[in-house]
């Protein structure tokens, strides 16, 4: 599928991983609508991305919610070729830590925005693009999800976020397959380590000894890297039904 003049939807768009991808597609012609909760920062990164950006208020982990930013969508630009899923929450909570068992409430939110909230917006703007025309292959539709490398190496209190995302790496085949009659591609990116306002806002104890974790390169990684393959996931036809790692060999020791 080719970026320019298609519609893409951007989960987690007003910053970081979401916001980069906009950046890239845009620059490819495409025209992104931002979905976040944060409606300041939505509405900042809209107008800095220019004409081809609109912001959408939504709550990936509710129906009605996501449904009125697809509607919202359509009524703008009359169609979805593109959904990428960034948005997420983290958690570090051991499973029996100083006070008690892990917070039920706490697992279960990070499941309802991580897991059931990517989901949710794959599978209503999977029906929004089973109504495109298909293109040479039959192609009418693109989805990325945003797993992450705790999906594999998930450390010492991660057990909520690593849940979450080792079950959207596990939910990409079948959603790849189930989709395949509707011409609608499904990939997963599970980012390492990424130079992201979450990341950012933890102190050097936390960051310093993930970055020596990091191989090669050193360092944390660009969310523009993270665009790059985002581009690459929506323009390659023959790339379905895949997780990949995007991490610099990094392998996360247990804490």
């Amino acid at each position: 599928m080719q970026l320019e003049h298609s519609v893409a939807i951007i989960t987690g768009g007003a910053s970081g991983l979401g916001f980069a991808t906009a950046q890239a597609y845009i620059a490819k012609g495409a025209r992104v609508a931002l979905f976040d909760l944060n409606e300041e920062a939505g509405k900042a990164a809209a107008a800095e991305l220019g004409a081809n950006a609109h912001f959408c208020r939504v709550n990936v982990a509710d129906e009605s919610s996501v449904q009125a930013g697809i509607d919202e969508v359509l009524a703008a630009w009359g169609a979805v070729h593109i959904a990428v899923n960034c948005a997420g929450i983290g958690s570090a909570m051991r499973t029996v830590g100083k006070n008690g068992p892990h917070s039920l409430d706490v697992f279960n939110k990070v499941i309802a925005v991580n897991l059931v909230g990517t989901f949710n917006v794959t599978r209503l703007a999977a029906v929004a693009m089973a109504k495109n025309a298909g293109n040479d292959d039959n192609e009418r539709g693109v989805i990325i999800n945003t797993a992450s490398v705790a999906a594999f190496d998930g450390q010492i209190g991660q057990v909520a976020y690593s849940a979450s995302k080792g079950a959207v790496v596990g939910m990409t085949l079948p959603l790849a397959r189930d989709l395949a009659s509707i011409g609608v591609r499904v990939n997963t990116i599970a980012p390492g380590i990424f130079n992201t306002p979450l990341l950012n806002a933890a102190p050097d104890a936390v960051k310093l000894p993930l970055i020596e974790m990091t191989q090669f390169p050193k360092r944390l990684g660009h969310p523009a890297e993270y665009g790059m393959l985002a581009v690459q996931l929506v323009e390659n036809a023959f790339m379905n039904g895949e997780t990949i790692r995007i991490d610099g060999a990094i392998r996360m020791a247990p804490r």
